[in-house]
């Protein structure tokens, strides 16, 4: 998912790093990703290519309160899932292409060389710190 952010032509800066300090500013505005269940707001990371999903929240010593990772998909298929190098316990949301819950597994941080798979069917996956208040069924809001 690329998001780019034209300049106005006739914006003048002055100095490097204010040009950096204005460019920072301006990818970030408005360009946050979130999900919303059951009126709870989590921030997200978007994992959209095979690199990226592949990688995931691996190695990572905590995720913030109402932060996650959406692994998104082209199309609605099984999913399957591992904690292999994941330090934290993360619970694995499966959402259908019509934004409605279908799995909830909790996970648990797995080191070894064969760890438990998690599977689920859907066209996106949610990775949150476990203990959210969610159920199958559950409607999602995704805003890209």
């Amino acid at each position: 998912m690329l998001l780019t952010k034209e300049l106005p032509i006739k914006l003048a800066l002055i100095g490097k790093r204010s040009s950096f300090i204005l460019l920072l500013f301006l990818t970030g505005c408005g360009s946050l990703s979130f999900v919303v269940i059951n009126d709870l707001k989590i921030n997200i990371e978007i994992a959209d290519n095979d690199l990226e999903r592949a990688k995931g929240l691996m190695l990572r010593e905590e995720l913030c309160d109402n932060c996650g990772m959406l692994f998104v998909y082209d199309g609605e298929d099984e999913r399957s899932f591992w904690m292999k190098n994941t330090l934290i316990p993360l619970d694995i949301i499966f959402i259908d292409e019509n934004f409605t819950v279908t799995n909830i597994e909790n996970a648990a941080p797995c080191n070894e060389n064969v760890c438990k798979i998690y599977n689920g069917i859907g066209k996106y996956v949610l990775e949150v710190n476990p203990g959210i208040n969610i159920k199958i069924g559950d409607k999602v809001r995704i805003h890209l």
